[in-house]
């Protein structure tokens, strides 16, 4: 699935290998090509596993999930091979995700006292995040929409403001 991520990520051609449907589809849809693959692997089998809960609770991302959680897993086979314990392994991995996070706070800045500046913040982040595949020709419309949903909350978590 790594050569469908990105804008120039590239199709795969499905084809069904039941008696009853020999059907053929297109996609670049991480998801849907993760859930046709038949897996005989425990660890491949995971990977879909983390896919499917990527795509439930978020509804995209499951290609980078499986893409990630694959070269962890190349990577932890590596240092494996070299006889280091698998929990040792980990524990380098709960180290390093808490200097990634650490990082990610010391580069964050905080606009919220600035109106127009925490708009124009949120207007990025909604544009980042309307890129996926779901909304990718409209996204300035369902940006702005979202933007002005979120400051007629004005940090309240009552709905019924919108």
């Amino acid at each position: 699935v790594k050569s469908t991520l990105g804008p120039k990520g590239m199709d795969k051609i499905l084809q069904r290998v039941s008696e009853h449907d020999q059907s053929i589809s297109v996609t670049n849809d991480g998801a849907t090509i993760l859930r046709s693959v038949l897996l005989d692997n425990a660890a491949a089998k995971v990977l879909v596993d983390i896919a499917k809960v990527q795509d439930d609770e978020v509804g995209d991302g499951t290609t980078s999930v499986a893409v990630l959680c694959g070269e962890l897993l190349r990577e932890a086979e590596q240092l494996v091979n070299q006889r280091i314990h698998p929990q040792t392994i980990a524990d380098g991995w709960r180290l390093a995700r808490n200097y990634a996070r650490k990082a990610l706070e010391d580069a964050a800045t905080d606009n919220s006292a600035d109106e127009e500046e925490f708009k124009k913040d949120l207007m990025r982040i909604a544009r980042t995040t309307l890129s996926s595949k779901l909304l990718t020709h409209e996204k300035e419309h369902f940006a702005k929409l979202a933007v002005d949903a979120v400051m007629r909350l004005k940090g309240s978590n009552n709905l019924d403001h919108i």
